[in-house]
């Protein structure tokens, strides 16, 4: 038996499937601060047969907490003399260029614990002025009186050439034994001096924390449940062990909405879908992401709290491309101070949780608009909810201020939502020059189902699916992952003027790099592949495509092959190319997966009728058409491949399906629903 598990803002999901191919799932509310235990509960509440577990995978929001909410390790900076203000001076490219009132985002190290070191390196990683290791005693005397818990090394052009940074961790770690240390060349091997810089700091200023979590998880799992592999949910899409995870935990930025973003890259490849908008609404966010042709596309252009007036923090390593908003079910409503209503970013969590809970909710939220339009039944709360409380609390908070009705106000709540959640899709699809009509919505989360229809009416796709297990799908996504690592290296070059030699040793160099990296995870050489990229530019310019380039023994037709993809790229994502233009490439781009067997997705037969699957028929608020009596659905009981139209609810454990007029559901062979719009 295999076990997913999978920590949100407010629930914590689980998927296990058996040595037959047979899934089942099952949430409990997030346990904050100790979140391990939160995994511990639901497995217990799972029912699962702990004797029988081969591999445990995690994803979770740990590291992503740890940095939005400042709650990481006193953390110092050791840095190239001359160059302890990088984090300070940052980027010139503000988002808010009109602003009078910008301010930079602060740095995570404050100037009094950033020092420098005497040593130099230029460009091509040439040694210009000799490391004096003997400065770090001063150093680490004064970082122990400042009683700081991790330290980040990062000199420049250490991308070129470690060796001066290998030798100052060398030299801190004798000094100071205890102490945490990351080197920048050991996270990233990108040039661009201040991404750099600030990866290796917050990797630093969170790897305490990740460490404490993953030691204690470690623990109780171990003395819980038998489990012969553990892996960690990775932000590129792929696991790792655990103790790489320690090491490196920065690259868990987005280790829970990633899974869930491959499992419909996963899915879409066994329904025949190869173009996929893949949306998640959990508790407190909704994530969207979009894939082409089957591909799920990796960026290491990835920054936190970066919104149109905030620049936010780069972090210079391999993330899923993702778009993510404060809009979930938690989500609060409330009106500004000029008198508009909004919905989010600020959540209601998994305690005190919507006011439908129970739990001391004071605030109105999206569950409780759902609640009391009908969309949701009272019945299928964990909850003994007092609806009366709830339409209370949204008309005097909402309704009264607008004078209008608690079921107005609960339906507005819920088309603001919807407006922010079409936002984001429409940054993922629209405005990158694609027509969201050529893709199929997977929308999945414990409020995708409920919301994707709506959005889906709005954005003009024609399709959308509603996978099984939905509910916990990101947990299901990494039962199909495999390990993975990707290794960047920057390496500038003409490429008219390519050395083939010494192009073909370092892609050989990185690769076998790679397979002893996979050995050190008990990964076997023969389940080793690669996948080879470059990131290509015209000469002059700043930006890059990422273009896929043959494996193998790199020739001329190779290059030429190479600068043709390059030229059709850049005028897909640009719309123009230059192709008597100078190209040159940035970086050297291997992707390594360590494959792991999966299970199978098994087909489902049902002999129960339209009928078994009637559940009741009770009113439901809808937009344009007021209050509508609406038959409701067991999931688990419709028929295979028999169309139902809409309006129409269909219910599951902890999730809801709204089916709108001029739209049809039918559930495939697989379990999952597929919603069609109606020609009229």
């Amino acid at each position: 038996m295999r076990v997913a598990t999978d920590i949100g803002g407010t629930f914590t999901d689980l998927v296990y499937v058996d040595g037959q191919g047979n899934f089942g799932y099952e949430k409990s509310n997030t346990t904050p601060p100790n979140f391990e235990q939160g995994v511990i509960d639901v497995i217990k509440k799972g029912g699962v047969d702990q004797t029988q577990l081969e591999m445990f995978i995690h994803g979770t929001t740990v590291i992503i907490n740890a940095l939005t909410e400042r709650k990481g390790a006193k953390t110092g900076l050791i840095t190239t003399k001359g160059f302890r203000d990088v984090l300070e001076i940052a980027r010139g490219n503000r988002p808010d260029l009109f602003n009078v009132k910008y301010q930079k985002p602060q740095p995570f190290v404050e100037r009094y614990l950033r020092r420098e070191i005497t040593e130099r390196l230029n460009y091509k990683g040439q040694v210009l002025e000799a490391i004096n290791v003997n400065e770090l005693e001063e150093i680490v005397d004064y970082f122990k009186k400042e009683q700081v818990e991790a330290i980040a090394v990062s000199f420049l052009h250490s991308y070129v050439n470690n060796e001066h940074e290998k030798a100052a961790v060398q030299k801190i770690k004798k000094l100071w034994p205890e102490i945490q240390v990351t080197a920048s060349s050991e996270i990233t091997q990108e040039w661009r001096e201040y991404e750099r810089t600030n990866t290796a700091v917050l990797n630093a200023y969170v790897q305490p924390a990740a460490t404490t979590y993953i030691d204690r998880l470690e623990q109780k799992l171990q003395d819980t449940v038998n489990i012969e592999q553990s892996y960690i949910m990775q932000s590129n899409g792929g696991t790792t062990k655990f103790d790489n995870a320690k090491r490196s935990p920065i690259n868990m930025v987005e280790s829970g909405p990633v899974a869930g973003i491959l499992g419909a890259a996963v899915l879409g490849e066994i329904l025949g879908e190869k173009n996929i908008i893949a949306f998640d609404i959990g508790g407190t966010t909704a994530k969207c992401s979009l894939i082409e042709n089957g591909e799920v596309k990796v960026s290491t252009d990835y920054y936190i709290e970066k919104d149109n007036r905030h620049a936010g923090y780069p972090i210079k390593t391999p993330v899923v491309d993702i778009v993510e908003i404060g809009n979930g079910g938690g989500s609060i409503a409330w009106i500004d101070s000029a008198g508009s209503l909004k919905v989010g970013p600020q959540s209601a969590g998994a305690r005190p949780g919507p006011v439908a809970y129970g739990q001391g909710g004071t605030e109105p939220t999206t569950t409780d608009a759902n609640l009391l339009t009908g969309r949701l039944s009272p019945k299928n709360f964990d909850f003994n909810v007092n609806l009366d409380n709830v339409k209370n609390v949204i008309a005097e908070k909402i309704g009264n201020p607008f004078n209008m009705s608690a079921e107005e106000a609960a339906l507005g709540i819920i088309r603001i939502a919807n407006s922010n959640m079409l936002n984001a899709l429409k940054l993922i699809s629209i405005r990158k020059g694609h027509n969201p009509r050529d893709f199929t919505l997977i929308a999945f989360g414990g409020g995708g189902s409920m919301h994707a229809p709506a959005l889906a009416l709005e954005l003009g796709v024609k399709k959308v699916i509603i996978p099984i297990a939905s509910p916990v799908f990101s947990a299901w996504g990494m039962l199909m992952t495999d390990l993975r690592h990707d290794y960047i290296q920057t390496y500038i070059k003409r490429m008219h003027e390519l050395d083939l030699v010494e192009m073909n040793r370092v892609w050989a160099e990185i690769e076998s790099n790679a397979i002893q990296h996979f050995k050190a995870e008990s990964m076997g050489e023969d389940n080793v592949f690669f996948q080879r990229y470059a990131d290509m530019r015209y000469l002059g310019q700043e930006h890059t495509v990422k273009v896929p380039v043959d494996g193998g023994q790199w020739n001329q037709a190779t290059i030429d092959k190479a600068i043709a993809n390059f030229n059709h790229l850049h005028e897909k994502n640009f719309t123009f190319k230059l192709p008597d233009a100078e190209t040159e490439i940035v970086n050297i781009h291997v992707t390594a997966f360590g494959k792991v067997s999966k299970p199978k997705l098994k087909t489902i037969s049902r002999q129960s009728s339209l009928q078994d699957a009637w559940l009741e028929q009770r009113a439901v608020y809808y937009e344009q058409d007021g209050w509508v009596k609406t038959n409701i659905y067991n999931r688990e009981l419709l028929p295979i491949e028999e169309k139902v139209k809409g309006p129409v609810i269909v219910e599951e454990k902890a999730a809801a399906t709204v089916i709108y007029k001029n739209q049809s559901l039918y559930v495939d062979a697989y379990g999952n629903i597929v919603i069609e719009k109606e020609e009229i």
